[in-house]
């Protein structure tokens, strides 16, 4: 009579499990495009049942759209499936762990013919979700293909995503490993998403925190240097607030002396359209601080930045751009605004950085050792006086002890100045030297320091005083010409040459 009992029993569930078996392939097709959010097409299928109930696919394609011909928007190596028995006996709508293997996505580029195709206005209603609760969904070994509108393919290898809690209408945790295309670098993140809002996906709220490491800075132009950073964010898909703290130790733009780089930023992103706005960025070198503001946004994406610099170091804002160390130090008040043209990487940085400002070098000092012999000539012979103090100014970066030199004051210099195609360019440039001041214009050279200004020399004696000797009593006729009323002699002079060999010429008889 027991065994009896126990054979009814067993039939029931039998009956009851295959009545309401959710492996079957009518019922699993129609599961796993609500997950991928696509069409999909199966190439082998078969179930399994010890010691989990499931089932295993291979040679998965995925369409967004029926257009005979058209690429399929992505495949998928296999899929493997588990549930468990209680949740059967119990007619639970539940799957214990979904895994995918060899997922490769490909995504047009963004308002192109093939986007509308596949990703028609009101085509992310698909996207909302199973209904089944799927505790579990891990992608292996995967690819995502993102086409660039401008030409090309960013590739986002993910060793690891892992979604919990995957259901219709919740909050879903992630936790995802994976590389950058460009710059190329490493991605750890985890976080939780959603619930997914289909008709409005910028409003589903989003929040985690990463770690973005080995960032290759080289691949987005003539910069080098490897970035670490950890951040944190929250907010909604069209509107995260992120902060992070940066540090490159070896950064430089165009060839420069490597430099430490401490960086601090508080950014807005639109992670649809990939929009950064930056609200605060503050960049330490040395002991200054570089403030900076703006965006980048657009297709394809321009930078906008406006940069200020409060009582800084001269030499701590040139040292990334040169490759001598700065000819300049001192404390600097900067003002400018940068915009960095779109490009491939083909184009180098400084020939994409355009940059407009005003600085102000309050008590300047010169680094390079015959230039200040020049001017000190200069500044003695024109007040008529004692060679001025001669003061150290140490240079902190690597190696520099055996550069420093002695330098003589510049009481200050200020002016507008321009960067273009790696130059910086001045229309006016002040500077004042003891018993002296000099107005010049001209341009330097950011690739490899060569200097070419001219422009007047106004000295508080007459001109014989600039020169000695026999060449003092030749000039000693010209002084009517260069005479301003109490002003003392006005000379044209030049700065010319490369590092270690800056000149300051004062023959007046040659067209500087």
């Amino acid at each position: 009579m027991s065994a009896l009992a126990s054979l009814s029993i067993a039939v029931i569930i039998v009956f009851v499990v295959n009545a309401h078996w959710p492996y079957r392939y009518r019922i699993v097709k129609p599961m796993l495009e609500e997950v991928l959010g696509s069409q999909i097409t199966i190439a082998h299928y078969h179930r399994t049942y010890f010691p989990k109930p499931g089932f295993m696919a291979t040679g998965i394609t995925l369409d967004r759209n029926l257009t005979p011909g058209a690429p399929p928007l992505g495949t998928v190596s296999s899929i493997f499936v588990q549930g468990n028995w209680l949740d059967l006996f119990m007619v639970r709508e539940r799957v214990r762990q979904v895994d995918l293997t060899g997922l490769h996505l490909v995504i047009p580029a963004e308002g192109s013919a093939a986007s509308h195709k596949d990703f028609p206005p009101g085509s992310s209603s698909s996207f909302s979700g199973p209904e089944a609760l799927i505790d579990q969904l891990c992608i292996h070994d995967s690819t995502l293909d993102v086409i660039r509108a401008e030409g090309g393919t960013y590739s986002f290898p993910i060793r690891l995503l892992t979604v919990r809690n995957l259901q219709k209408g919740r909050v879903l945790s992630y936790a995802v490993d994976m590389s950058n295309p460009r710059p190329r670098g490493h991605i750890v993140s985890a976080g939780s998403f959603g619930p997914l809002n289909p008709l409005n996906l910028g409003a589903t709220p989003v929040s985690g925190h990463f770690t973005f490491e080995q960032v290759d800075l080289h691949d987005i132009g003539d910069i080098g240097g490897t970035l670490s950073s950890v951040g944190n964010f929250q907010g909604n898909l069209a509107r995260m607030q992120a902060e992070a703290s940066m540090f490159t130790p070896d950064f430089a733009v165009g060839g420069g002396k490597p430099t430490p780089i401490t960086t601090s930023a508080h950014c807005t992103i639109d992670a649809l359209r990939g929009n950064v706005l930056l609200n605060a960025i503050d960049a330490k070198s040395g002991s200054t601080t570089i403030h900076m503001q703006g965006g980048i946004v657009g297709s394809p994406k321009v930078i906008n930045v406006d940069i200020s610099v409060a009582a800084g170091r001269a030499e701590d804002v040139l040292r990334p751009f040169l490759r001598a160390n700065s000819p300049i130090a001192g404390t600097v008040w900067l003002e400018s605004h940068a915009h960095v043209d779109p490009a491939g990487h083909e184009v180098p940085f400084l020939d994409r950085l355009h940059v407009d400002g005003f600085f102000d070098v309050p008590a300047e000092r010169l680094t390079d050792r015959e230039t200040k012999q020049e001017l000190s000539a200069f500044s003695e012979r024109a007040q008529k006086a004692q060679p001025f103090k001669v003061e150290a100014v140490p240079d902190p970066s690597p190696g520099a002890a055996a550069q420093n030199a002695e330098t003589d004051v510049v009481s200050s210099l200020k002016g507008k100045a321009r960067i273009e195609k790696g130059s910086v360019t001045t229309q006016r440039l002040e500077v004042q030297i003891p018993g002296s001041s000099v107005d010049l214009h001209g341009d330097f050279s950011l690739q490899d320091g060569t200097v070419h200004m001219v422009g007047n020399l106004h000295m508080q004696s007459d001109v014989s005083h600039a020169a000695t000797g026999f060449k003092s009593f030749l000039l000693k006729p010209l002084i009517p010409f260069f005479k301003k009323r109490k002003a003392g002699a006005v000379i044209p002079i030049a700065i010319t040459g490369k590092p270690g060999g800056y000149k300051v010429s004062q023959d007046v008889l040659e067209n500087k």
